[in-house]
């Protein structure tokens, strides 16, 4: 079962998908945001060419587990693009993914210009690889 990781932001949308197996989470995109209805159609066209059938969605709370303004417009898109597909949507605690993506990129000594247009997808995959770690737990 492919399952689709998104780490949802105002400007940008990691994507992250599974592996058949629900083990392994491999970036595959950030989409540059335009309006919702041309985000929900590329996200939705991932989902088709993988043939997703569950959507895990970062939720950015704040620091101390209450939940902002991001919080808000990540669970509006999610919902929205669960209505469009009809998959079942789960959220998955984000605080910090981005700066835990910032630092694998680091430590790859990837190039400054080159991590700014990775670390979305970078942050999809560890939100999504954190969901499926915790799926196997149980």
């Amino acid at each position: 079962m492919r399952i689709l990781g998104l780490d949802i932001g105002s400007k940008t949308i990691g994507i992250a998908v599974s592996d058949p197996f629900g083990w392994t989470a491999q970036g595959v995109m950030t989409w540059q945001r335009r309006d919702m209805a041309r985000d929900l159609q590329a996200v939705q066209k991932v989902i088709a060419e993988y043939e997703i059938e569950q959507i895990v969605a970062g939720l950015p709370l704040n620091m101390n587990g209450s939940q902002g303004p991001s919080v808000v417009m990540s669970k509006e898109f999610a919902e929205a693009l669960q209505k469009e597909t009809g998959l079942p949507l789960d959220y998955y605690d984000e605080r910090l993914s981005t700066v835990a993506a910032q630092r694998v990129l680091l430590e790859g000594d990837v190039s400054r210009k080159k991590r700014k247009g990775l670390i979305d997808k970078m942050a999809a995959v560890i939100i999504l690889q954190g969901y499926l770690d915790r799926m196997a737990k149980k």
